[in-house]
């Protein structure tokens, strides 16, 4: 059965909830605190209104998830920012490309200027290759930046879209 991707909604926590328990604990693709609690990680994802959260899902089951909002209020509030998730047993399905590409569609339909990813990790390969084919650059890199749990301290990359 293919996924598809649509706005999350309450019913859909139970199945986010463990995408980002398994990516946060794994301490090699996000900057969070991997003792997050579960109440804190539903507040940080799911951003309200104005912003967007969304799930990559087939049928029940959530394969996905990303989140997308102004990356800063004021005058920086004409770029937007996200984050991606993707379940261990969904990654390499073409559900991260599937969620990267609904984050820029609404960053466009929103009428912002540019797409900032803030901390891409310098060892999450994959994400930096995607991100790339999609258009994005890399602005810099904050040497050592992330614990990483088996390569030590990595970097931080900028990237960036022009829209």
């Amino acid at each position: 059965m293919p996924f598809a991707i649509r706005e999350a909604d309450a019913d859909d926590w139970p199945g986010i909830w463990p995408i980002i328990r398994d990516v946060v604990t794994e301490q090699q693709t996000f900057p969070y605190d991997p003792a997050m609690s579960e109440p804190e990680a539903r507040r940080q994802w799911l951003v309200p209104a104005p912003a967007r959260v969304v799930v990559a899902a087939e049928g029940d089951r959530v394969l996905g998830t990303a989140n997308m909002y102004a990356n800063r209020p004021g005058p920086g509030s004409h770029v937007a920012s996200g984050s991606l998730m993707v379940s261990r047993d969904a990654r390499g399905r073409g559900v991260g490309r599937a969620l990267a590409a609904d984050l820029i569609a609404w960053a466009r339909r929103m009428s912002f200027a540019a797409i900032q990813f803030n901390a891409v990790v310098e060892t999450n390969v994959h994400a930096i290759r995607l991100y790339e084919s999609l258009g994005f650059v890399t602005l810099g890199v904050a040497p050592g930046a992330f614990r990483h749990p088996v390569e030590g301290r990595v970097g931080l990359r900028i990237m960036w879209l022009e829209l």
